[in-house]
């Protein structure tokens, strides 16, 4: 992601804990390589635990990589929308609305 993307307290975290958060991000890269979903899928089961713990901003990082994995917005949307039954209305429409953020800027 481009340093102007990037949100300002990833920034000021990486400027803080850089080796932290060089680990973290190592990590991420090494756990999507460990099986056999692809890049977009990842992105969509990570986006999944992100609706489900509400974090906004992990939301609009995965709805964001989704996308540039290939990722269709009908897709994100629908797994999201999956989860009603298992986090709730609310929290689906919540992460509706943080997605919007994104694909509305890719519209």
């Amino acid at each position: 992601m481009s340093e102007e993307k990037r949100p300002r307290w990833y920034t000021v975290l990486g400027q803080k804990h850089g080796e932290f958060l060089n680990a973290v991000q190592e990590l991420g890269k090494v756990v999507r390589r460990e099986g056999p979903l692809d890049e977009k899928t990842a992105h969509l089961v990570q986006l999944a635990g992100a609706v489900a713990c509400r974090s906004e901003g992990a939301v609009h990082s995965h709805a964001r990589r989704a996308i540039e994995a290939g990722g269709e917005p009908e897709e994100i949307y629908h797994a999201i929308v999956l989860l009603t039954s298992t986090v709730g209305f609310p929290t689906v429409s919540a992460a509706l609305s943080w997605v919007q953020d994104i694909i509305g800027e890719k519209s």
